[in-house]
């Protein structure tokens, strides 16, 4: 980071606001190389936790920069490592509470955009949104401090959260989340509930019991070796494809890529749709763990039904 950097964020928000002008010095200097190094990552925090009244163009910024930083920072891009994953929890949870609107968004974006990161990323981020129904109290309540409910908001960041690629059981809902998710409801029956949480829970869950998600991400470790591979200045995949070519001559490539899948989809699909003995022992435990059928319980078994 340049001394020049360092010295424009500390003089920024001073009076707890950011104008547009001050935010376009910041996005022109952070931007100036083409990456956003770790001692500017933090002076942008530093300034976020300044900030008394944020507009529009600071947590877009906010949010593009730290996500850039977080997700493609280090080698293999897209790939968070433990040692970022950790560096992001503690700075946002650095008073012992997530604070703001944008850091709630960060963290969001920043598992949207991720081939891959440690699970408790998402577990601090689905953790944030579970206190604010349970409390009142958080980022997405804006003043209202009305606790057992689920505001629009939390719903819809609840559902990005939950269906990022970056996570457990990724772009798909796993069992501890689908606990969350009856945890919530029970938390907020009988609440002022946005229209778009039932259908959530409803989705969620039976993603959970149903849906075939076949998508495995690449480790750190694995994505690392595929990345050193293609750019090997000898051999690598220039050498792949050469060796392809002495193979395969006279027949086009059909010698190389014709090996049949070994998967059988349709039967792979037609398990994950069939619920389990244990599937179906989990979901009974929790219908009838309070010894009544609510309506978010009766529109899943709806929806399981179909």
């Amino acid at each position: 980071m340049t001394m020049h950097f360092s010295e424009l964020a500390s003089q920024t928000a001073a009076d707890g606001t950011i104008s547009a002008e001050e935010i376009l010095i910041l996005r022109r200097a952070s931007w100036a190389n083409g990456t956003i190094e770790a001692g500017e990552a933090d002076a942008i925090f530093a300034v976020n936790d300044r900030v008394t009244t944020a507009n529009e163009a600071w947590i877009e910024y906010f949010i593009e920069a730290l996500t850039e930083f977080v997700v493609n920072g280090s080698e293999p891009r897209g790939f968070i490592d433990e040692v970022r994953a950790d560096w992001l929890i503690a700075r946002i949870d650095h008073d012992g509470r997530l604070d703001s609107l944008a850091e709630l968004e960060l963290l969001t974006k920043v598992l949207e955009k991720a081939a891959n990161a440690p699970g408790r990323l998402k577990d601090y981020a689905l953790a944030q949104i579970e206190r604010a129904v349970l409390t009142g109290e958080g980022p997405t309540r804006r003043g209202m401090l009305q606790s057992g409910c689920i505001t629009a908001d939390e719903a819809r960041l609840l559902r990005r959260v939950l269906f990022a690629q970056a996570g457990d059981r990724p772009a798909g809902v796993s069992r501890i989340e689908a606990d969350l998710l009856f945890r919530i409801k029970d938390a907020s029956l009988g609440g002022a509930n946005a229209p778009e949480w039932k259908q959530l829970f409803v989705q969620g869950v039976g993603n959970y019991l149903t849906a075939y998600v076949s998508y495995e991400p690449l480790s750190r470790e694995r994505a690392a070796e595929l990345e050193e591979f293609m750019n090997r200045p000898s051999g690598g995949v220039g050498e792949f494809f050469a060796r392809a070519a002495r193979i395969s001559r006279g027949g086009g490539f059909r010698g190389v890529f014709a090996q049949r899948s070994t998967h059988d989809y349709d039967a792979e699909i037609a398990a994950a749709n069939a619920i389990t003995d244990d599937e179906q022992s989990w979901l009974d435990a929790r219908i009838e763990a309070d010894g009544q059928l609510d309506e978010y319980e009766q529109a899943l078994l709806d929806f399981l039904k179909t």
